[in-house]
């Protein structure tokens, strides 16, 4: 984990003895050396096609039938209603344009309801369906980004065909009720979809209880594998299928079953199962202790996201650009130079530098959601780690901070 290394910050006075601190679990999470040997045979022993009626092709749909099964089982959810994706994004897509198209089809709705604080996948999907056709109502989220469920009600027209609006925020990590919204959606017949991307395999996620009709879930966040995901389907659920040409994944999703990372999925979802919440306990006291020793050494940090309803893992803290000046590209860079990976936001976006949509609907101003760091913790998060990223984080802010008050 560690590489001693040295390095000088920047023309700094000060040298650090370098350690690998991984601090971006929300982006991506390394693969699981027990999902990756399940996957192993299915990628050269027993490599035929699913969809294939001999012996090499049943073995390989047994798999994918067991997998579904997994990930059925942990929702509460019946087989059939699991459909294997590509990623959190197709799932989104699929659910988004699969449920709109069909809605307005067959019932005339072309109104869809979601929020500002939306995964891309989520916005721009809306977007998209705007320009051709569409209406969408983005509603407002409260200082911790946090949907209220009143205003949902208050959007719904006759004419609503989706309501939108993710389990757990993938920037700053608050939990939304998404149990209400998904009630308030049965009371007026509208279909209720949520991006629980984030959430599955940390929070508790029933579909009866959450009342969703559409999941949407990925692997890769769970030490699973990159590239499959799945969107749960309640039976019953109008919806458009979204890839044509094969009859796969019972007609609604055409393209040749990818079986081993559809085996990595299940395997990584049993395992993030099985460490049930002591795992999260222990994320969430690191995140405590993280919070404290922010909040001792940085008076001009603002915290972001949900004081307690919000996932274990997640800590997104911005720099008050009131009180302080500080380049949000050379915080990063100076903590990446000293072994240290963070972001600013969503993985997505995080490149091009732009301040966070999310901080933005929350009410920051835009130097102060530029000033900003989302730490996201995980299986391999010491308290070492958080005591080292605390203390260079210091001497950076040391740096490259002007403070103004």
């Amino acid at each position: 984990m560690e590489a001693l290394l040295f390095v000088e910050l920047q023309k700094a006075s000060y040298i650090f003895i370098m350690r690998r601190v991984y601090l971006d679990h929300t982006a991506t999470t390394p693969l699981d050396a027990q999902v990756f040997e399940a996957m192993k045979p299915y990628f050269s022993e027993k490599y035929g096609n699913a969809s294939s009626i001999h012996q090499f092709g049943q073995e390989a749909r047994a798999a994918l039938d067991q997998s579904r099964d997994t990930i059925a089982r942990l929702l509460g959810a019946q087989s059939g209603e699991i459909l294997f994706v590509s990623g959190g994004t197709e799932a989104d897509n699929f659910a988004l344009k699969g449920v709109a198209w069909k809605m307005r089809e067959e019932e005339g709705k072309n109104h869809i309801i979601t929020s500002k604080a939306e995964h891309h996948a989520v916005l721009e999907t809306c977007e998209f369906l705007e320009h051709n056709g569409f209406d969408v109502t983005y509603l407002n989220v409260d200082e911790y980004g946090m949907v209220d469920p009143a205003d949902v009600r208050k959007a719904i027209t006759p004419k609503t065909a989706i309501i939108s609006i993710m389990h757990a925020n993938n920037e700053v990590g608050t939990i939304n009720p998404i149990e209400e919204i998904g009630l308030i959606g049965k009371e007026h017949g509208v279909v209720f979809h949520s991006d629980a991307v984030q959430s599955f395999g940390k929070l508790p996620l029933a579909v009866d209880q959450v009342k969703a009709d559409l999941l949407s879930l990925s692997a890769h966040k769970i030490y699973g594998p990159k590239g499959i995901g799945a969107l749960y389907i309640r039976k019953g659920t109008k919806i458009e299928r979204f890839m044509h040409g094969g009859g796969q994944e019972r007609g609604r999703r055409a393209g040749t079953e990818n079986v081993p990372l559809a085996v990595g999925f299940a395997k990584a979802a049993e395992l993030m199962a099985s460490m049930g919440e002591s795992e999260q306990r222990r994320l969430g006291q690191l995140k405590v202790k993280l919070h404290a020793m922010i909040e001792e050494r940085f008076p001009f940090v603002i915290f972001n996201g949900h004081p307690t309803d919000a996932l274990p893992h997640i800590l997104n803290i911005s720099f008050d650009s009131e009180k302080v000046e500080i380049d949000g590209e050379a915080l990063l860079f100076n903590l990446d130079l000293a072994g240290i990976a963070v972001t600013s936001g969503s993985a997505c976006t995080s490149g091009s530098m732009e301040p966070s949509h999310v901080l933005l609907a929350m009410g920051r101003d835009e130097k102060t959601a530029r000033a900003t760091i989302r730490f996201s913790m995980g299986e391999s998060t010491t308290e070492e780690d958080i005591e080292y990223t605390v203390g260079v984080l210091e001497e950076v802010v040391r740096k490259i901070a002007k403070v103004l008050v």
